[in-house]
C-alpha cells in the first residue's frame, strides 16, 4: 500500500509537471503577449491622443526661480484687475501664470497674504492655464504675442493679442467676468497661398506637487475632469508613481483641470464639441510635471479663409453657487458647461453631502452664521431619523425596566453561559424586545456624521465662517485649551514636540465629552465589570479624539447629544422607567434603591 501511494504521487507529480510544460507554459507566454500587446496599444492610444499635437514638448526649465525672478524675467505682461482677483497675462505663449485671489487669504489674520493661484511655470511649482491652435505639430508654447501699449485687463476692457507665424495670422480677445471665469475668442487667418490645418487645444500645468499637499484619504488633489458625462480624478502621486494611470479619453463637453482643496484652475472647451482629453504626468517620478489637457479635431484652413473658436478658462474658490451658476444653459445666463460643480470632491456619499451642503448654505446665508446653520441641521436631521431613533431609545427604555428580570436570570445560569443565553432569548422574545435595536440611533449617526466631516472638509463656504464669542473658523478646531486655561497663562500647549496635538482641547470637546458622559448615566450599565469600565471612559477618550476636529463637527456633534438626552429621557418617562438620579450619577450620601426580592 505504501509502495503503490508513493508511485501515485510521483505519477501525479509527473502528470503536473507534463501538464505545466505543455500547456501552461505556452498559456503564460500567451498571457504574457496579450498584456505587453495591450500595453503597447493603451501607449499608442495616448500618442495618438493629445500628445502626438506636441503637448508632450512642454517641459520644465533647467531649475525653478524665485517667484519675483520669474515675474521679472517675463518679455512682457498684460495686467489683470478685477473685483475678484489680481494678476497678469504672461504675453510669452499668451498663458495666464499669474493670478491672486483678493478675496481670500491665507489665514484669518487681515494682515495675512491673500491666496495665489496661478504662478509663472519657471517657478518652483509653476501652475498656469494655457490655450491656443497647434500648427504644423508644433504648440507654439514659447510664442511671443503683441498686444496694445497699456492694455489692461479688466470686466469692462478686454485685451487683444496677435501674432504670425507660417502664413497665419493668429488672434486671440480675452475678457472676464467680475467673477473668476475668463473667455478666450480666438480667430486664425491663412494669409498664406497653401491649405493649412490648425488644432484647437487648452490646458493646465502644475509642477511638482503644493507645498501644503496634505494627502488626505477623503480628499481628491490633483488632476480631474468631466469628460463626456464622466468624472476622471487622478490624485498627484497616484500619476507621479505610475503613468500608466494616465487617464485619456473623448467625449462631447465637460471640463479639465488641477484642483487643490479649494482652489481650482480649469480649462473649458465649446460644450458642443468632441473633445480629446488627458489627465497625465509629463514630467518624471523626481521632477513631475502634471498636466490636464484637451484638444479638439483639426480645423483646415484655405487660403484667405478665416475660422474663429470661444472657450473659457477658470481660476477661483470651488464655491458651488459660482460653479453652478456656469452650469446654467446660456438662455439663463450660464456657459452651459456639464457639472462644474463637481470639482467639489463629494465623495461616495455625495447623496449625504450634497443635502447637507446645501441645508448648511441655504441657512447659512439666511441667517448669516454657519454656526446656526449646523444647529438647525442637527435638529432637522434629528426630525427626520425621529421614528427610528424612537424605537431605539423605547428598546433602551424596555431594557432597563426589564434589567432586574436579567439578572436574576444571570445569577441563575451564572455557570452555564450557554443556558443563560437561551434564557435571556426566550426572555427577549417574551418580551418582545431586542436587545440590538438600542444601537440604531448611534448606527444610523455614523453615515451623517461622515457625510458632515466631509462637506466641512471640502466645501469653500465654511472656511474661516466664525460661530460665536472664541470660535471664529468652524472649518478648524476649536482654538482654546484647557491646559493653559484658555488662553490666560501666557503659553501655547499644542506648540510642545511630539505630545502637542493631544493636548489641544478646548470648550467645545469638553462640552461634547459631558453630554456623551450624561446620556451614558441613562442608559442601562454593562453587567460585565471590564464593559462598564470601557463605557465610563468613552466620553473621555471621545474628548482627545474629536478635540482635532472641525469646530462645526464637534458642535454637531454636542447639539445632537444634548437633543438625544432630551429625547431619551421624555421616552423613558413615557415608558414608565424611574430615573434615580442619585444613584445614576453617584451622588454623596445616596444609597441604592433595594430591588424586590433583595
Amino acid at each position: 500500500m505504501d509502495r503503490n501511494f508513493i508511485l501515485a504521487i510521483v505519477l501525479s507529480m509527473g502528470v503536473l509537471l507534463l501538464w505545466d510544460l505543455l500547456v501552461g507554459a505556452p498559456q503564460r507566454e500567451a498571457t504574457k503577449a496579450a498584456r505587453e500587446a495591450a500595453a503597447a496599444q493603451q501607449e499608442a492610444a495616448a500618442t495618438e491622443n493629445v500628445d502626438v499635437a506636441g503637448l508632450d514638448g512642454i517641459t520644465p526649465t533647467p531649475e525653478a526661480i524665485t517667484l519675483e525672478e520669474a515675474l521679472a524675467a517675463s518679455q512682457g505682461r498684460i495686467e489683470i484687475e478685477t473685483p475678484t482677483f489680481t494678476g497678469s497675462i504672461n504675453l510669452v505663449g499668451g498663458r495666464i501664470d499669474d493670478l491672486s485671489l483678493t478675496q481670500y487669504r491665507e489665514e484669518l489674520d487681515d494682515t495675512s497674504p491673500i491666496i495665489r493661484i496661478l504662478t509663472p511655470r519657471e517657478a518652483e511649482h509653476g501652475h498656469y492655464i494655457q490655450q491656443g491652435w497647434i500648427a504644423g505639430g508644433d504648440v507654439n508654447e514659447n510664442a511671443v504675442w503683441s498686444a496694445a501699449a497699456g492694455a489692461k485687463l479688466t470686466p469692462t476692457t478686454p485685451i487683444t493679442l496677435t501674432r504670425e507665424k507660417d502664413g497665419l495670422v493668429f488672434e486671440k480677445t480675452i475678457s472676464v467676468d467680475e467673477s473668476y471665469m475668463f473667455a478666450i475668442d480666438q480667430t486664425v487667418r491663412n494669409a498664406g497661398a497653401e491649405a493649412q490645418s490648425v488644432t484647437p487645444y487648452a490646458l493646465v500645468i502644475q509642477r511638482g506637487k503644493p507645498d501644503d499637499l496634505k494627502n488626505f484619504m477623503i480628499l481628491h488633489e490633483g488632476p480631474l475632469g468631466v469628460i463626456g458625462q464622466t468624472l476622471y480624478e487622478r490624485k498627484y502621486d497616484r500619476l507621479r508613481k505610475n503613468k500608466n494611470k494616465t487617464v485619456n479619453e473623448s467625449g462631447f463637453g465637460g471640463w479639465v483641470g488641477i484642483t487643490n482643496k479649494y482652489w481650482l484652475a480649469a480649462a473649458v472647451p465649446p460644450q458642443a464639441e468632441e473633445m480629446k482629453a488627458s489627465l497625465t504626468n509629463v514630467g518624471t517620478e523626481a521632477e513631475p510635471i502634471f498636466r490636464a489637457s484637451y484638444s479638439l479635431p483639426p480645423r483646415s484652413l484655405a487660403p484667405g479663409e478665416t475660422i474663429s473658436l470661444t472657450s473659457h478658462m477658470y481660476g477661483g474658490p470651488k464655491d458651488v453657487d459660482i460653479l453652478q451658476s456656469y452650469e446654467a444653459k446660456p438662455e439663463n445666463g450660464g456657459l452651459g458647461v456639464y457639472d462644474f460643480d463637481k470639482a467639489v470632491d463629494w465623495g461616495n456619499f455625495f447623496f449625504l453631502t450634497r443635502p447637507i451642503f446645501y441645508t448648511l448654505d441655504f441657512f447659512g446665508d439666511l441667517i448669516g452664521n454657519f454656526g446656526v446653520a449646523i444647529l438647525i441641521l442637527t435638529l432637522i436631521i434629528k426630525i427626520i431619523l425621529f421614528p427610528l431613533a424612537n424605537k431605539g431609545y423605547e428598546s433602551m427604555s424596555k431594557m432597563k425596566k426589564l434589567q432586574p428580570e436579567i439578572e436574576k436570570v444571570r445569577d441563575r445560569y451564572a455557570d452555564d453561559k450557554m443556558k443563560q443565553q437561551q434564557e435571556l432569548m426566550a426572555l427577549y422574545k417574551k418580551e418582545k424586545l431586542n436587545p440590538l435595536a438600542g444601537c440604531l440611533p448611534i448606527l444610523l449617526q455614523m453615515p451623517i456624521f461622515y457625510a458632515l466631516y466631509k462637506t466641512l472638509f471640502v466645501t469653500i463656504e465654511l472656511r474661516h465662517e466664525p460661530f460665536v464669542l472664541w470660535i471664529k473658523d468652524l472649518s478648524a478646531p476649536d482654538p482654546t485649551t484647557i491646559f493653559n486655561l484658555f488662553g490666560l497663562l501666557p503659553f501655547d500647549p499644542t506648540a510642545a514636540p511630539v505630545i502637542g496635538a493631544f493636548l489641544g482641547i478646548g470648550v467645545l470637546p469638553i462640552l461634547m465629552g459631558v453630554a456623551m458622559w450624561f446620556q451614558m448615566k441613562l442608559n442601562p450599565p454593562p453587567t460585565d465589570p471590564v464593559q462598564a469600565q470601557v463605557f465610563a471612559m468613552l466620553p473621555f477618550i471621545f474628548v482627545f479624539i474629536f478635540a482635532p476636529f472641525a469646530a462645526g463637527l464637534v458642535l454637531y456633534w454636542f447639539w445632537n447629544t444634548a437633543l438625544s438626552i432630551l429625547q431619551q429621557w421624555l421616552i423613558m418617562k413615557k415608558n414608565g422607567v424611574t430615573i434615580d438620579w442619585g444613584e445614576r450619577f453617584k451622588l454623596p450620601g445616596n444609597k441604592k434603591t433595594p430591588a424586590p426580592g433583595e
